[in-house]
């Protein structure tokens, strides 16, 4: 659990720094699949499930509402 935070954490800082050049279109859908992985990993590790699907499954969504959001910005 600890190694994958620490995974996670990298693509977190990494998605932020490179997100300079972005439109706002696109820096919603990275930062809203990022976030959506995070709370979807935690979720099913609470729940007992697969990290890797729960993490899966919330970047989709995450990218998704990211990305939705992020078009209304511009």
């Amino acid at each position: 659990m600890k190694r994958l935070a620490t995974i996670m954490a990298i693509g977190v800082v990494t998605g932020v720094v490179g997100c300079t050049t972005m439109t706002p279109q696109q820096q919603g859908t990275v930062t809203g699949a990022a976030i959506g992985a995070a709370a979807g990993a935690g979720i099913a590790a609470i729940a007992g499930g697969s990290g890797w699907t729960g993490a899966a499954i919330g970047a989709v969504a995450g990218g998704v509402v990211g990305n939705i959001k992020g078009s209304k910005q511009q």
